[in-house]
């Protein structure tokens, strides 16, 4: 899913509140009849749309996505792009930390300064996956 707005400038410009809200409303669609565990994910791109992302189970749950998988299909379903924000959040709104495999396809997807709302604030994707192995390394 992807809605058009206006980029932002800086994350001092990012609407964190509806942010986490379009990530909670995705969280609602999540299918997750295995875990009961619900994730939802929503991110700003430097274009200003808003997309998301919600984890899909399978019984074979190597073949489980994640919310952030979800989230980057749906960039690159939508017309590709950078993401500039970033948040994550569980089946009752709280925020979450992406695992160390959803770090990476964000770093992958990222605009120049991705900042992420994290459990412990805002962070640089520098921050949540230093020294990160990239695109850049396979130049």
């Amino acid at each position: 899913m992807s809605t058009t707005g206006t980029a932002p400038r800086s994350t001092e410009d990012v609407d964190w509140d509806a942010l986490t809200a379009a990530a909670t409303e995705a969280m609602g669609r999540a299918y997750a009849p295995y875990s009961r565990y619900p994730v939802g994910a929503a991110a700003l791109t430097e274009d200003g749309r808003t997309v998301t992302g919600m984890n899909v189970e399978n019984a074979s749950y190597g073949v489980t996505l994640c919310a952030e998988c979800s989230l980057i299909s749906a960039l690159i379903a939508s017309g590709g792009g950078r993401l500039r924000a970033f948040v994550c959040v569980d089946g009752h709104g709280a925020v979450l930390m992406p695992c160390g495999r959803c770090r990476q396809l964000l770093y992958e997807h990222r605009a120049p300064g991705l900042t992420l709302l994290t459990v412990s604030g805002l962070r640089t994707m520098d921050q949540v996956l230093p020294d990160a192995f990239g695109p850049e390394n396979l130049a």
